[in-house]
């Protein structure tokens, strides 16, 4: 499947945190192309023992829709 907009590489992320973290509210803030591969910035909420906190990640995808990295830290 190859991503060739915004929309296609912002639904995979979702798709893919919402299976990983399982959480139904992600905010995408940015989606852009860099070199060939769109990287996409946001926040979800999680829970830690009890006390929520905001989780900042960034998800790179290359042309053929494929995740090739995620970074996670708490906010």
């Amino acid at each position: 499947m190859k991503v060739s907009s915004k929309e296609k590489a912002q639904q995979i992320t979702v798709d893919f945190l919402r299976k990983k973290k399982n959480v139904d509210e992600i905010n995408v803030a940015s989606v852009e192309k860099k070199d060939g591969v769109w990287v996409i910035n946001g926040t979800s909420p999680i829970d830690v023992q009890g006390h929520p906190w905001t989780e900042k990640f960034e998800v790179r995808i290359d042309r053929k829709g494929k995740i090739t990295s995620t970074r996670f830290s708490l906010l």
